[in-house]
Protein backbone atom coordinates (compact mmCIF):
# COMPACT_ATOMS: atom_id res chain seq x y z
CA UNK A 1 0.00 0.00 0.00
CA UNK A 2 1.52 3.63 -0.89
CA UNK A 3 0.41 5.86 1.77
CA UNK A 4 1.73 9.06 -0.50
CA UNK A 5 -0.87 7.49 -3.34
CA UNK A 6 -3.41 6.97 -1.11
CA UNK A 7 -2.99 10.81 0.30
CA UNK A 8 -2.90 12.51 -3.32
CA UNK A 9 -5.99 10.40 -4.32
CA UNK A 10 -8.05 11.34 -1.36
CA UNK A 11 -7.21 15.01 -1.27
CA UNK A 12 -8.06 15.23 -4.94
CA UNK A 13 -11.84 13.88 -4.97
CA UNK A 14 -11.88 16.07 -1.51
CA UNK A 15 -14.80 19.09 -2.13
CA UNK A 16 -13.78 19.95 1.13
CA UNK A 17 -10.62 20.18 3.94
CA UNK A 18 -10.00 16.76 5.43
CA UNK A 19 -8.58 16.39 8.66
CA UNK A 20 -5.46 14.21 9.66
CA UNK A 21 -7.66 11.97 11.95
CA UNK A 22 -9.73 11.49 8.62
CA UNK A 23 -7.18 10.56 6.50
CA UNK A 24 -5.64 8.14 9.06
CA UNK A 25 -8.82 6.84 9.46
CA UNK A 26 -9.10 6.66 5.59
CA UNK A 27 -5.99 5.39 5.09
CA UNK A 28 -5.51 2.52 7.93
CA UNK A 29 -2.45 4.41 9.42
CA UNK A 30 -1.94 6.71 12.45
CA UNK A 31 -2.20 10.25 12.42
CA UNK A 32 2.03 10.56 12.71
CA UNK A 33 1.94 8.30 9.50
CA UNK A 34 0.03 10.76 7.99
CA UNK A 35 1.66 13.90 9.13
CA UNK A 36 5.45 12.29 8.20
CA UNK A 37 3.74 11.43 4.66
CA UNK A 38 2.78 14.92 4.17
CA UNK A 39 5.84 16.22 4.62
CA UNK A 40 7.05 14.75 1.71
CA UNK A 41 4.11 15.59 -0.40
CA UNK A 42 4.53 19.37 0.28
CA UNK A 43 8.32 18.93 -0.56
CA UNK A 44 6.60 17.27 -3.85
CA UNK A 45 4.03 20.12 -4.40
CA UNK A 46 4.43 23.05 -2.25
CA UNK A 47 6.95 24.67 -4.94
CA UNK A 48 6.73 27.72 -7.37
CA UNK A 49 6.82 25.43 -10.22
CA UNK A 50 3.68 23.05 -9.14
CA UNK A 51 0.20 24.46 -10.36
CA UNK A 52 -1.10 22.07 -7.26
CA UNK A 53 -0.25 23.33 -3.73
CA UNK A 54 -0.89 21.26 -0.03
CA UNK A 55 -2.42 23.72 2.37
CA UNK A 56 -2.67 22.49 5.87
CA UNK A 57 -4.60 24.39 8.64
CA UNK A 58 -6.27 24.07 11.77
CA UNK A 59 -5.19 19.95 11.65
CA UNK A 60 -6.72 20.02 7.92
CA UNK A 61 -5.67 19.62 4.75
CA UNK A 62 -6.55 19.70 1.10
CA UNK A 63 -5.30 20.53 -2.67
CA UNK A 64 -5.47 24.02 -3.28
CA UNK A 65 -3.82 26.12 -6.69
CA UNK A 66 -0.47 27.69 -6.53
CA UNK A 67 -0.75 31.08 -5.61
CA UNK A 68 0.94 32.42 -8.49
CA UNK A 69 -1.73 30.97 -10.86
CA UNK A 70 -4.29 32.99 -9.15
CA UNK A 71 -5.13 35.58 -11.62
CA UNK A 72 -5.83 32.97 -14.41
CA UNK A 73 -7.45 30.40 -11.94
CA UNK A 74 -10.06 33.56 -11.10
CA UNK A 75 -10.38 34.37 -14.99
CA UNK A 76 -11.07 31.13 -15.67
CA UNK A 77 -13.25 30.54 -12.46
CA UNK A 78 -15.73 33.64 -14.02
CA UNK A 79 -15.89 32.18 -17.39
CA UNK A 80 -16.78 28.93 -15.49
CA UNK A 81 -19.56 30.94 -13.59
CA UNK A 82 -21.06 32.95 -16.29
CA UNK A 83 -21.08 29.33 -18.87
CA UNK A 84 -24.27 27.19 -19.56
CA UNK A 85 -24.37 24.26 -17.47
CA UNK A 86 -23.54 20.52 -19.31
CA UNK A 87 -26.06 17.83 -19.36
CA UNK A 88 -24.50 15.91 -16.59
CA UNK A 89 -24.47 19.16 -14.80
CA UNK A 90 -28.49 19.82 -15.10
CA UNK A 91 -29.14 16.21 -14.30
CA UNK A 92 -26.94 16.25 -10.79
CA UNK A 93 -29.03 19.44 -10.13
CA UNK A 94 -32.03 18.21 -10.67
CA UNK A 95 -31.59 15.09 -8.76
CA UNK A 96 -30.48 17.78 -6.16
CA UNK A 97 -33.54 19.36 -6.07
CA UNK A 98 -35.65 17.01 -6.08
CA UNK A 99 -33.81 14.50 -3.97
CA UNK A 100 -32.22 16.80 -1.43
CA UNK A 101 -30.31 16.61 0.95
CA UNK A 102 -28.76 13.99 -0.85
CA UNK A 103 -25.68 11.87 -0.56
CA UNK A 104 -22.57 12.11 -2.96
CA UNK A 105 -23.09 8.09 -2.42
CA UNK A 106 -26.72 8.15 -3.22
CA UNK A 107 -26.21 10.63 -6.25
CA UNK A 108 -23.24 8.40 -7.78
CA UNK A 109 -26.07 5.56 -7.09
CA UNK A 110 -28.81 7.61 -8.95
CA UNK A 111 -26.64 8.85 -12.11
CA UNK A 112 -24.00 5.87 -11.93
CA UNK A 113 -21.03 7.75 -12.29
CA UNK A 114 -18.93 9.34 -10.13
CA UNK A 115 -20.21 13.03 -10.00
CA UNK A 116 -17.50 14.76 -7.36
CA UNK A 117 -16.43 17.33 -10.37
CA UNK A 118 -19.52 18.48 -11.16
CA UNK A 119 -20.48 18.47 -7.28
CA UNK A 120 -17.91 21.18 -7.23
CA UNK A 121 -18.86 22.68 -10.40
CA UNK A 122 -21.99 23.75 -8.88
CA UNK A 123 -20.71 24.46 -5.59
CA UNK A 124 -19.04 27.28 -7.36
CA UNK A 125 -21.96 28.21 -9.33
CA UNK A 126 -23.52 29.00 -6.12
CA UNK A 127 -26.24 26.58 -7.03
CA UNK A 128 -25.75 23.77 -4.62
CA UNK A 129 -24.48 24.04 -1.18
CA UNK A 130 -23.14 21.30 1.01
CA UNK A 131 -23.28 20.26 4.51
CA UNK A 132 -21.61 18.06 7.20
CA UNK A 133 -23.30 15.62 9.07
CA UNK A 134 -20.80 14.98 12.10
CA UNK A 135 -22.55 12.93 13.47
CA UNK A 136 -23.17 10.07 10.51
CA UNK A 137 -19.80 11.06 8.76
CA UNK A 138 -21.57 12.19 5.56
CA UNK A 139 -21.89 15.40 3.79
CA UNK A 140 -25.35 15.78 1.96
CA UNK A 141 -26.07 18.46 -0.76
CA UNK A 142 -28.90 20.79 -1.36
CA UNK A 143 -29.77 23.54 -3.74
CA UNK A 144 -29.32 26.93 -2.52
CA UNK A 145 -31.22 29.89 -2.00
CA UNK A 146 -29.63 31.56 -5.15
CA UNK A 147 -31.07 28.53 -6.89
CA UNK A 148 -34.22 29.19 -5.82
CA UNK A 149 -34.57 33.14 -6.54
CA UNK A 150 -33.07 32.38 -9.95
CA UNK A 151 -35.76 29.93 -11.09
CA UNK A 152 -37.92 32.40 -9.08
CA UNK A 153 -39.34 29.64 -6.62
CA UNK A 154 -39.95 30.66 -2.83
CA UNK A 155 -40.05 26.68 -1.85
CA UNK A 156 -38.47 23.68 -3.35
CA UNK A 157 -42.03 21.77 -3.05
CA UNK A 158 -42.83 24.78 -6.03
CA UNK A 159 -41.08 22.78 -8.43
CA UNK A 160 -42.86 20.54 -10.51
CA UNK A 161 -44.11 17.46 -9.62
CA UNK A 162 -41.85 17.63 -6.70
CA UNK A 163 -43.70 15.59 -4.31
CA UNK A 164 -44.29 12.88 -6.77
CA UNK A 165 -40.13 12.85 -7.42
CA UNK A 166 -39.21 13.37 -3.88
CA UNK A 167 -40.69 10.41 -2.30
CA UNK A 168 -40.54 8.25 -5.57
CA UNK A 169 -40.27 4.77 -4.60
CA UNK A 170 -38.21 2.81 -7.75
CA UNK A 171 -35.88 5.45 -6.74
CA UNK A 172 -36.31 4.29 -2.68
CA UNK A 173 -35.72 0.84 -4.10
CA UNK A 174 -32.82 1.98 -5.75
CA UNK A 175 -31.09 3.62 -2.93
CA UNK A 176 -32.48 0.97 0.08
CA UNK A 177 -32.23 -2.08 -1.64
CA UNK A 178 -33.35 -3.63 2.01
CA UNK A 179 -36.44 -1.63 1.86
CA UNK A 180 -39.88 -3.73 1.32
CA UNK A 181 -41.10 -3.58 -2.00
CA UNK A 182 -44.51 -2.05 -2.23
CA UNK A 183 -47.17 -2.89 -4.42
CA UNK A 184 -49.41 0.32 -5.83
CA UNK A 185 -50.68 0.66 -9.24
CA UNK A 186 -47.69 3.12 -10.04
CA UNK A 187 -45.14 0.52 -9.46
CA UNK A 188 -46.73 -2.18 -10.73
CA UNK A 189 -46.29 -3.12 -14.57
CA UNK A 190 -48.76 -3.98 -16.99
CA UNK A 191 -49.68 -7.24 -17.79
CA UNK A 192 -48.77 -8.40 -21.41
Amino acid sequence: MSLTRNLESLLLVATRPLSLKKLAEQTGVTVGDVEQALVGLKEKYNRDDSGIQILEHASSVQFVTSPLASKLVTEYLKEEQAGELTRPALETLTIVAYRGPISKIQLDTIRGVNCSLILRNLMIKGLVESKTHKDKFQTSYTVTDDFLRFLGLTDISQLPDYEQLHVDERLEQILNPTMPVTTTEETTLPAV
